[in-house]
């Protein structure tokens, strides 16, 4: 079926431009939001002290560790030009290649270069909540974020899980900001599983800070597999995305297939939960195969860019949980929640699950105890 595209060049339907964008007053005088959705409840308030300072600089020294270990794997195998009998080559070969558009046309912003990241781009508004005009942003083409925050499936929704990467930040906002609740997953899921925030535990002076990875380890209440939680709609990140057939690439890391199967297990979503991604223009693509995409890739429903909506009316299978036979044991040994729900299924069935091949991994953090 044909994907369907809407283009929207300008955002009529927001309130007057004497707001501030994107600010808690604009939609909390809007239609979308017609209650104060920052009412503090004290009795939730977390008296233990947290380390940001130190947080934030083991998740970035972490991180940049990983992105040169997905850098030396990018090179080896692109080198190998083993195209046809390596399943990931082809991938890293479209990554590159928008990594290295967005740099060159300059249409990439922090943090920078984009490169084996799920890239920020001119368009998601990063500085949208600091004192901009509406027409300003429209003007700069900051309109992606509103483009998604007008669906349909947006609106109606009660739990929004969304990626922690910088382009979907203000999704983030958003998502608090019109009395949701956000589920969202620790970076690489290094320090557990997923965090849930949620607006009544917030006030206006937090609520920016909520959206960041510190704010989500500071705020947010973690959960486990038990939870019993319905995500109403996912918000995932890309590189790539076709907008034909709803086939995306993610930055080569494979955490999104792994959350998204562990949500299948805990039965909070199935194949009817929309999957929602928000990239620029030129990530948009034409050659990936579905044929040579795997089991547990993820495919997308919506595509919101600065200038459309594209619904993509995919007819790739979603992922119907983890698939142990290709998870590696170096991703087993890297991720406790992922040993626990081995542990759980092959208790409940006794029976012991399969392993995947064996691969080269980037390193995480240990966790650090809160003083």
């Amino acid at each position: 079926m044909d994907a369907c595209v809407f283009r929207i060049p300008y955002l009529s339907h927001l309130p007057s431009t004497k707001s501030n964008f994107l600010s808690p007053n604009l939609f909390r005088s809007s239609r979308y939001c017609s209650y104060n959705p920052f009412k503090l409840d004290t009795s939730k308030r977390n008296d233990i002290s947290f380390d940001e300072a130190a947080y934030e600089a083991e998740r970035l020294r972490l991180d940049a560790k990983a992105r040169e270990s997905m850098a030396t794997e990018a090179a080896e195998t692109l080198g190998n030009g083993n195209d046809d009998d390596d399943p990931k080559a082809w991938k890293w070969v479209i990554r590159k290649r928008i990594w290295d558009l967005m740099e060159a046309k300059n249409i990439a912003q922090f943090p920078r270069p984009v490169h084996h990241r799920i890239p920020n781009f001119v368009g998601a508004p990063t500085a949208a909540n600091k004192g901009r005009k509406l027409s300003d942003c429209i003007r700069l083409g900051w309109n992606c974020v509103c483009q998604l925050s007008r669906l349909d499936v947006f609106l109606k929704a009660d739990c929004v899980k969304v990626n922690p990467d910088t382009p979907q930040k203000q999704v983030r906002f958003l998502t608090l900001n019109g009395g949701k609740k956000l589920l969202t997953p620790q970076p690489r899921l290094r320090t557990g599983f997923f965090s849930v925030l949620e607006s009544n535990a917030l006030n206006p002076s937090s609520i920016n800070e909520a959206c960041t990875s510190v704010g989500v380890a500071k705020y947010g209440k973690p959960i486990g597999l038990d939870e019993k939680i319905k995500v109403d709609l996912i918000v995932i990140g890309s590189v790539a995305v076709d907008p034909k057939t709803g086939a995306r690439l993610g930055k080569g890391e494979g955490f999104a297939e792994l959350e998204y199967g562990m949500l299948r297990y805990m039965g909070a979503i199935d194949d009817s939960t929309p999957i929602v991604t928000s990239v620029h223009d030129e990530q948009l693509v034409d050659d990936i195969p579905d044929e040579k995409l795997l089991i547990h890739d993820v495919p997308v429903d919506i595509i919101c860019t600065p200038t459309q909506v594209i619904f993509t009316n995919t007819s790739i299978p979603k992922p119907q949980g983890i698939y142990w036979d290709k998870l590696s044991p170096q991703k087993l040994r890297q991720v406790k929640i992922l040993r626990e729900l081995k542990a759980i299924i092959e208790k409940e069935t006794g029976q012991k699950l399969p392993t995947g091949p064996s691969e080269k991994l980037p390193p995480t953090a240990q966790r650090r105890q809160k003083r």
